[in-house]
């Protein structure tokens, strides 16, 4: 089946295409970037690797923006879904979803409503179990923004790798915050897997506080031949 993913280059997104491209094709990578940092629906950090990671998997990269205005903002999905299930002529969209009801349903009524199948392969899984999966699966994703008790910034650009996770579950635990990072507690890029024809370094970036939030603003990034 030909589908297209929902993606933001973060860990959720870029494994859950890489699941569904298991069993199905996909042609499209789907991007919604705000005008609002603050968006309820869409993760809006690292948005310069973008086209980067999209050459490195090979997929047409296709962005789409929003006001991100809370509602408005799923009218605005529903055009750019409509308008690449047209183009692209796809049956399904691939989407990150774990736990947040919120955007789960909102995606699902979209898609119901265009004809489209809803592939979610992280949806309700064991977050713990899905990162050592991550991790083992060859994938190299970095934080780039925090915004919870218990991650400063001293976690911006570090790499989820299993001694980290480790020190990320406990802190999960002692501050209560979501180790999926769903509530926006962090956020992710992907730099590195085993699909990626190449992976990206970090050449220079600042980190930028802006009320409560701490990010990596991304200046420079490069492309590094991948080890044999």
């Amino acid at each position: 089946m030909k589908v297209g993913a929902l993606f933001t280059g973060g860990k959720d997104s870029t494994y859950s295409a890489f699941l569904a491209g298991k069993e199905n094709e996909v042609v499209c990578l789907m991007n919604m970037y705000s005008e609002n940092k603050d968006s309820y629906m869409f993760h809006t950090v690292g948005d310069k690797l973008l086209q980067m990671q999209a050459d490195a998997l090979l997929i047409p990269l296709e962005r789409h923006k929003t006001k991100g205005i809370k509602e408005e903002e799923l009218s605005d999905l529903r055009n750019f879904i409509a308008d690449i299930k047209e183009r692209y002529k796809i049956e399904g969209v691939v989407s990150g979803a774990l736990a947040s009801e919120y955007q789960y349903s909102r995606i699902n009524a979209i898609l119901s409503d265009l004809g489209l199948v809803s592939i979610t392969p992280l949806w309700h899984v064991n977050i713990e179990q899905y990162l050592r999966n991550l991790i083992k699966d060859g994938f190299h994703a970095v934080i780039v923004s925090v915004s919870a008790d218990g991650l400063d910034e001293g976690w911006l650009g570090k790499e989820i790798d299993n001694e980290n996770l480790e020190k990320l579950i406990d802190l999960s635990r002692r501050y209560r915050f979501n180790l999926g990072f769903e509530g926006g507690e962090a956020e992710t890029a992907v730099l590195d897997g085993p699909n990626f024809n190449y992976a990206i370094k970090i050449k220079k970036s600042k980190v930028v506080k802006d009320e409560g939030k701490a990010y990596l603003s991304i200046e420079e990034a490069i492309k590094v031949d991948k080890e044999n």
